[in-house]
């Protein structure tokens, strides 16, 4: 008997999480050309979100390249994880926790070091799912296929069994491409309808 499946993204899906330009009022703190903090940064981003560096390393790096002290560095990594966190879809959150009993529940997420430990602190996003996948745990991001397969083997589903929500067009078609049903998120009303009808399929 096959086991049905929910997995949703967190930024976009189950956080609201607009722009705040924080990256652009940095810029123009430190006297840069608009852009500088983003592609100074870049190499520190992209090894934060597989995991290859801890926050120490990503404080180190942020000190080095932009010239700031202790408390500069922590009011920019206050200034990221404002927006990275943004606010509950709470929404989309109820459905998901209403549907405990009917399938598993999961969340694939391209993620930065330290975020589980702030999602679960603000969200228990522990407590609305079966299993959190997180890019900076396993190693590898969307749309890598490798990041569907993991997320599929630890919740112990098929992958055509699987809803995946997402709002980045090419991350939902890298899960059709795994063999999973897919979503893109454009707000909760087709969301939530998208999930009644895989749950409700014969």
């Amino acid at each position: 008997m096959s086991t049905r499946c929910v997995m949703l993204d967190i930024g976009g899906v189950l956080e609201i999480t607009p722009r705040t330009g924080w990256p652009a009022r940095w810029d123009e703190r430190l006297g840069l050309a608009p852009g500088s903090v983003d592609e100074r940064l870049a190499d520190v981003w992209e090894a934060g979100a597989v995991g290859t560096i801890g926050e120490g390393e990503v404080h180190a790096g942020v000190a080095a390249r932009l010239g700031l002290g202790p408390r500069e560095v922590e009011a920019f990594m206050a200034d990221l994880w404002e927006e990275y966190l943004g606010t509950a879809n709470t929404e989309l959150i109820d459905l998901v926790a209403g549907l405990r009993t009917r399938c598993r529940l999961g969340i694939l997420s391209n993620s930065f070091v330290g975020a589980r430990e702030r999602e679960v602190a603000r969200y228990r996003f522990d407590r609305l799912v079966d299993e959190i996948v997180y890019s900076h745990e396993i190693g590898v991001c969307k749309p890598d296929p490798r990041a569907f397969a993991i997320a599929c083997a630890r919740l112990g589903v098929r992958a055509r069994d699987c809803l995946f929500v997402d709002d980045f067009p090419p991350n939902v078609e890298a899960a059709r491409t795994a063999g999973m049903r897919a979503h893109l998120f454009e707000g909760n009303a087709g969301t939530i309808a998208r999930i009644a009808a895989h749950l409700d399929r014969p």
